[in-house]
């Protein structure tokens, strides 16, 4: 699968490692591909990687990943393009730049926020429930770590599914991106 990861920080670059080692193509997709911590990245992954401009990213990408800060997610979606009809998968948490509370969610959750953005894409919420270091490594003591994922769309919903379950994850359908009840 090809995969478009806006963002290549702790979270983007641990996704990319663990998908790219089961044979996925990740395209990270940050305002300067040339910096020396993005071309680290991509050396470390190997050929399954590359890193261009977010739009570059979501032009690859059959699934789009939101791997950015809060604050940045709405440009983030403006400067990746068209992407209605595509899957997106929106990691991020609606968090202050203090990282001390909600910035956004009071009323609505940040997915639906997501979603409101980026019209018409298929968007779901999950990679948000842990830290980034256990998303290199979900299995404890031969138990493998759950990972939620919330979504509208029922047909492309097995494709985020089976992404958390190649990391190692139980992936779990958690509902609607609404609610996060089950459909």
């Amino acid at each position: 699968m090809r995969i478009g990861i806006l963002g290549a920080g702790n979270v983007g670059g641990t996704l990319g490692r663990g998908w790219a080692s089961k044979g996925h193509e990740v395209f990270f997709g940050v305002p300067r591909p040339q910096d020396a911590k993005t071309q680290d990245l991509i050396r470390g992954i190997g050929p399954k990687a590359r890193a261009g401009t977010v739009a570059d990213a979501a032009g690859f990408a059959e699934v789009v990943v939101l791997a950015t800060p809060w604050l940045v997610t709405e440009d983030a979606i403006r400067g990746a393009g068209n992407i209605a009809g595509r899957v997106v998968v929106d990691c991020t948490n609606p968090l202050n730049s203090e990282f001390t509370g909600l910035a956004f969610g009071y009323t609505t959750s940040g997915a639906e926020q997501v979603a409101e953005w980026a019209k018409g894409a298929k968007v779901f919420k999950a990679f948000n429930q842990t830290g980034f270091n256990i998303m290199g490594y979900p299995v404890f003591d031969g138990r493998r770590a759950v990972m939620f994922v919330c979504g509208d769309d029922v047909t492309s919903k097995p494709t985020v599914l089976k992404l958390a379950t190649d990391l190692g994850f139980e992936a779990i359908d958690a509902g609607r991106l609404v609610s996060g009840a089950p459909p």
